[in-house]
């Protein structure tokens, strides 16, 4: 049975005004990240924008990422959706494409309750033939999941992960032990938020779901490396590195962070979808600036 862990990297979608994804410029992005040796790729991810996108731009994504990376990682890709038929149908899309996994957030307008959305997972994995990670990401979906629901979803057939906010650092021992403790016992629960990760790994997290990694693969790899080898001293150090990307992403969001860094490092001059807009002038130079003191090969 596949298994999410270690470190899953996540790019954007680079796509034009219209929203139809630019396939030269996923490319470049995605090929890097498969010959760093990442453990999956976040495909069409809250970085990847997948809510901005038409049914079919992101199969189209999902042919063109599985074209790319060939079977060098597996492709853990978003399938959310407000409606449940609208999931199954995204869910039998991407396997079509080439997933390996969905990555199911429930995304809500009116706000759901907790027998909704086991519901709703019940659904989508029982039908859409994907094995499903679940996604809790409740600064877009505005859902919370306890650790008692991680921990009945977890138990439900073809779900295989779960992707969780990272607790902050003073928090992540108990944090991380509350979600571990409520799934089975092998259920690889893995942290998001790219500042605090690296504590969630030292704590016995399973995987980083990295937006950094979607452009740094190498220096996130070595966080993990060294998180997975026990070295909790190396993780720390080599996470503290990165503070200065941390403050970024935390000041202007790391979605037009990674935007504006993937244009300054010449993969692509994608702008996030409207009605995001890219950061300004003054704010990009100050991102070159701390990539200039950066280590990050």
């Amino acid at each position: 049975m596949l298994r999410i862990t270690g470190l899953s990297a996540f790019p954007i979608t680079p796509s034009d005004a219209d929203g139809r994804v630019e396939a030269d410029a996923l490319r470049r992005l995605l090929e890097p990240l498969a010959a760093a040796g990442v453990d999956s790729i976040g495909l069409l991810g809250s970085t990847g924008t997948y809510a901005y996108l038409s049914r079919d731009e992101r199969r189209r994504a999902v042919e063109i990422a599985a074209d790319t990376v060939s079977g060098r990682a597996p492709l853990l890709v978003g399938i959310g959706a407000l409606r449940t038929d609208e999931a199954i149908r995204l869910a039998r899309d991407a396997r079509a494409a080439g997933a390996a996994a969905g990555l199911l957030a429930p995304v809500s307008y009116t706000p759901l309750t907790d027998a909704e959305v086991v519901t709703h997972f019940e659904a989508v994995a029982g039908e859409g033939g994907l094995p499903l990670v679940i996604y809790d990401n409740p600064a877009t979906t505005h859902f919370r999941f306890s650790p008692a629901l991680i921990g009945r979803i977890a138990r439900l057939p073809g779900v295989i992960a779960a992707k969780c906010p990272a607790p902050a650092p003073d928090a992540a021992a108990t944090g991380v032990a509350a979600l571990r403790s409520a799934g089975p016992a092998d259920f690889p629960i893995g942290f998001s938020g790219d500042w605090n990760a690296a504590e969630a790994l030292i704590a016995g997290g399973a995987a980083w779901f990295s937006v950094a990694a979607g452009l740094f693969p190498q220096a996130c790899l070595a966080i993990v490396r060294a998180a997975e080898a026990g070295d909790a001293d190396r993780a720390r150090a080599l996470d503290a590195a990165l503070e200065p990307l941390w403050a970024l992403f935390k000041a202007h969001s790391s979605l037009r962070v990674v935007y504006a860094l993937a244009g300054i490092l010449g993969l692509c001059r994608a702008e996030p979808p409207r009605p995001i807009r890219p950061l300004p002038p003054a704010v990009e130079a100050e991102i070159a600036g701390t990539l200039l003191g950066l280590s990050l090969s």
